[in-house]
């Protein structure tokens, strides 16, 4: 049986990342640092990768500096990797748009943060990751703290074979600083799914002395385009790579994934997309919704980018008649966000020309989303269905929000929650994260903590939420009916 751990979503990604890498160029930025840290601190310890060696981790200063590092240790034939968010991603793109156009394997784990708009926000939602979109990096999608685990694993393996970068995002501190029991993977098993032939590959092409070759420095009009084109079966045949990888994985855990999971009745008429934190919380609202006799249904978005369009199609139902997509992320003035976007273009594809689609934002800065806001979405599909909505807001100057209605329990029976309130630097949320280990480490209980603060980082207030019972906890929102304060 897995070992189970009471880690957060960095701590997941960044131990994946350390087994498969030999080289880490890193800047810190938040919600990010911590996946940098904990790999610096790990390889000071001496603790190995699967290649028997400590990472060698290099901080750059700047997120370009250390894109750059990344490029060129990745030119010089060593498996590498590296962490970052919002802005510091956008200063990484550069370099991607040459590490993908050079087709060198690697993997970018990414704390999915705000970008810098009308104001400045640490917090989390897809603004930065949807930025990437055309630098031809494969773009993968983890929904909770398992998920960091265990995508982390599919983006490095396929990376691998399919020698395409990928881009590994998970919610901003929603996940990234969650914490769960999770079942682990250790460095072995990790190993034992490589293929080392691809890895050999990928060492073979490294820039040295006794194997000279030329990296085309420039291209006129003349081959510029038809090189751009070369790469369309690598990207065709990506989506199965992934898929295989994910098949892999699942015949060693247990844990079956696809590209896009549909969760619901199987005769749903109704049908939520989403992708990222947010599907935890739609499933409850569907499972709570067919237990009240209804036909809803959701999809869970996990491989984003190429968006495959044939995998989407074999999860809807043949019954769905309208489809709600969710977007964490605004995009002023465009037709629809990303996902929206693709989603149309999927359905448009197969001509079902009887299924209506639309598109609505939430959850933008880590704003709160809840069962009863998911649910919320389902109601406007039976109601006035317009596009462009928005959830989990009060709109008073568009009018584009929807109205919510009661909170909905949607928590295990049994499970217990507490709030610890506190003020930042007074060690309330240190000692409550180690409370939250101790129960998921020393008890056959499931344990959750999330920590409620703002960007204030000493003298704010800040709420400890806790929860932990004898079932698997599901809940990726803030806690509102405590069974215990302090």
């Amino acid at each position: 049986m897995a070992k189970m751990v009471t880690i957060d979503g960095n701590t997941a990604a960044s131990q994946v990342a350390y087994a498969f890498s030999e080289v880490a160029a890193i800047y810190p930025i938040t919600p990010s640092s911590v996946m940098g840290e904990l790999a610096d601190s790990w390889a000071a310890m001496g603790l190995k990768n699967m290649f028997g060696r400590p990472l060698n981790i290099i901080e750059m200063e700047s997120e370009a500096g250390a894109a750059g590092a990344v490029h060129g240790s990745l030119v010089a034939g060593s498996m590498t990797t590296t962490y970052t968010a919002s802005q510091g991603l956008l200063l990484m793109i550069p370099n991607m748009y040459k590490i993908a156009g050079e087709m060198l394997p690697t993997v970018f784990h990414v704390s999915a943060r705000t970008l810098a708009a009308q104001s400045l926000s640490i917090f989390g939602d897809h603004s930065d990751v949807m930025a990437c979109r055309g630098t031809g990096f494969a773009m993968l999608a983890a929904s909770s703290v398992q998920e960091c685990l265990d995508m982390a694993a599919v983006a490095h393996l396929s990376t691998l074979e399919a020698e395409i970068p990928f881009l590994h995002f998970f919610d901003g501190f929603r996940t990234s600083h969650e914490v769960q029991k999770v079942e682990n993977l250790d460095t072995e098993t990790l190993k034992s799914l490589v293929d080392m032939k691809f890895v050999e590959r990928f060492r073979a092409r490294a820039l040295r002395p006794e194997k000279p070759v030329i990296h085309v420095a420039a291209q006129n009009p003349d081959v510029y385009f038809q090189g751009r084109e070369t790469t369309n079966a690598h990207y065709a045949a990506l989506p199965g790579i992934v898929q295989k990888y994910m098949d892999k994985l699942a015949a060693v855990t247990g844990r079956q994934y696809h590209l896009f999971d549909y969760v619901g009745a199987p005769d749903a008429e109704k049908v939520v997309v989403v992708m990222g934190s947010g599907a935890e919380t739609v499933s409850l609202a569907v499972d709570y919704l067919n237990s009240q006799g209804e036909k809803v249904g959701m999809i869970i978005v996990r491989f984003f980018h190429p968006f495959c369009n044939d995998a989407f199609l074999k999860a809807l139902p043949k019954t769905a008649k309208q489809i709600a997509v969710l977007d964490r992320i605004k995009e002023p003035g465009s037709a629809g966000e990303p996902l929206y976007l693709n989603v149309v273009n999927a359905v448009k594809s197969a001509d079902l020309c009887g299924v209506k689609v639309i598109g609505g934002r939430y959850g933008l800065s880590s704003k709160e989303f809840t069962p009863a806001m998911a649910k919320a979405v389902f109601d406007h599909l039976s109601g006035k269905a317009f596009h462009g909505f928005t959830v989990g807001i009060n709109d008073d100057v568009t009018h584009l929000s929807l109205p919510i209605g009661p909170a909905l329990d949607c928590e295990p029976k049994g499970t217990i929650s507490c709030t610890f309130w506190g003020l930042g630097s007074d060690g309330t949320v240190g000692a409550n994260k180690d409370s939250i280990k101790l129960i998921g480490d020393n008890t056959d209980m499931y344990a959750q903590a999330y920590f409620s603060y703002d960007s204030k980082k000493s003298g704010g207030v800040t709420v400890s939420h806790l929860r932990f019972g004898k079932q698997p906890i599901t809940s990726p929102y803030l806690i509102t009916e405590p069974n215990f304060v302090a």
